[in-house]
C-alpha cells in the first residue's frame, strides 16, 4: 500500500538518507589522493546478462529481472550524479522518479553545496525481488538488496582529501528495500529505503 509521507516524515527521511549517504567514507583501504571528480566514471557491480536458454517465459520472472536491472542501472546514474559538483551527471530520470529520485537530487544537491562529492564504487549485493504484483493498474517489484558502500569515499572538493568528520558507528554494508513501477516508458525505481539493518 502506498503511504503518503507529510512534510515532517519527509524531513525525517531525507536527513536520514543524508547521514547514510555522508556514512560512506574514510575506510583505510581508499586511496590516498582520489581522482578529480571530472575524471570519475563510478560503476555499480550489474547482474550477467541472462543467456536465451535462462530466460524465463513467466511474466512474473521477467518483470522481476527487468525491475532488478533498472534497480542496478538507477544506482549506476546515481553513483555519477554524487561524483558530480555541478549537479548534472547521471541520466536519473531514465531510472527513477517521486522519492527515489527526489532523495539523490536533494543529498546530492545538499553535499555539493558543502563542497563534497563521493566517489568510488556503490556495490548492490544479492538483489532480490521479494515480491511482484503484475495485477494491479501499475504493476510493481519490491527488491530487497544489500547496499555495500564501503568503496565509497567522502571527498572534498578543494582539496581532493577524504572527509575525516563522518560518524564513526556508520552503516558500510546496510538492508535497502525498494520499490519497482512499470510506468509506459518502462520500469522505475520510485522509492529507496535503507532499513537500518547490517547486512
Amino acid at each position: 500500500m502506498t503511504r503518503t509521507l507529510n512534510r515532517q516524515q519527509w524531513r525525517k527521511i531525507t536527513l536520514a538518507c543524508v547521514t547514510a549517504v555522508l556514512a560512506v567514507g574514510c575506510t583505510s583501504n581508499e586511496p590516498a589522493s582520489p581522482k578529480p571528480p571530472a575524471t570519475t566514471a563510478p560503476t555499480t557491480t550489474a547482474a550477467p546478462e541472462p543467456t536465451p536458454s535462462e530466460t524465463s517465459t513467466d511474466p512474473a520472472e521477467t518483470a522481476k529481472s527487468e525491475a532488478i536491472a533498472t534497480y542496478l542501472s538507477h544506482w549506476n546514474e546515481a553513483e555519477k550524479r554524487y561524483a558530480d559538483k555541478t549537479d548534472k551527471a547521471g541520466d536519473l530520470k531514465k531510472y527513477a522518479a517521486v522519492d527515489a529520485l527526489l532523495k539523490v537530487e536533494h543529498d546530492a544537491k545538499d553535499m555539493h553545496k558543502r563542497g563534497l562529492v563521493i566517489l568510488g564504487e556503490v556495490t548492490v549485493l544479492n538483489p532480490t525481488a521479494v515480491s511482484a504484483d503484475l495485477d494491479r493498474k501499475v504493476p510493481n517489484v519490491v527488491i530487497s538488496s544489500c547496499l555495500d558502500v564501503s568503496r565509497w569515499t567522502v571527498t572534498r572538493v578543494k582539496s581532493g582529501e577524504p572527509a575525516t568528520d563522518l560518524p564513526k558507528d556508520r552503516l558500510l554494508k546496510y538492508v535497502i528495500k525498494a520499490t519497482v513501477e512499470k510506468w509506459p516508458q518502462g520500469w522505475v525505481v520510485i522509492r529507496d529505503e535503507p532499513q537500518g539493518t547490517k547486512c
